[in-house]
């Protein structure tokens, strides 16, 4: 396990990289499914990384509330699965069950998403208002494998809250920290190491 921070190179005020990408069952979602919505978080996860396993039961019950109140969720798993199994298709199945995921999980298998969002980690936040230009990313706070802190979802909770009610976005976030995305051999991105 490489402990990698999130780039935070994606601009605020960057408009979502556009997305068409399957889900395990094989059902195509695009970013233009969530066009409409008062914002969208896009997440970038997997299954096996010790980091989303520890905030999942916490980010999933984050996202079941705020799509109550019309949020748009996704999550991308964009490890290269024929190298880590435990991210294949048939495990991200798994996965929604045994967490309750209550959007979309979808696969990113040529990589082109993540690098389109200068994603680095699992987990990895992003954030876009009305309009589906990037208000925050970072971390969803300051709980990590071990330190005692509690997982509240406070940082991504105070971003999702801010854009809802039409204030603005703390413009002082915190990298979120976890696991290096798995890139398929030749494939990693130059902003990544």
């Amino acid at each position: 396990m490489a402990l990698t921070p999130s780039t935070m190179q994606l601009s605020l005020g960057t408009e979502a990289p556009a997305f068409a990408l399957p889900d395990p069952h094989g059902k195509i979602h695009s970013l233009g499914d969530f066009a409409g919505q008062p914002a969208l978080l896009v997440t970038f996860v997997c299954n096996h990384c010790p980091y989303v396993k520890h905030i999942a039961p916490a980010f999933a019950q984050l996202a079941k509330e705020y799509q109550e109140l019309g949020v748009g969720v996704v999550a991308i798993n964009s490890n290269d699965f024929e190298h880590y199994q435990d991210d294949s298709p048939a495990k991200m199945k798994e996965e929604i069950a045994l967490r309750g995921y209550t959007f979309p999980y979808l696969i990113d298998q040529s990589q082109q998403i993540a690098k389109a969002y200068r994603a680095a980690c699992t987990p990895d936040f992003f954030l876009f208002d009305a309009d589906q230009k990037l208000v925050y990313r970072g971390q969803m706070d300051a709980s990590r494998p071990g330190n005692g802190l509690p997982v509240t979802g406070k940082d991504l909770r105070d971003a999702i809250d801010a854009v809802l009610a039409g204030r603005p976005v703390s413009k002082d976030p915190r990298p979120s920290i976890g696991c290096n995305i798995k890139w398929r051999p030749g494939n990693s991105p130059e902003y990544f190491g």
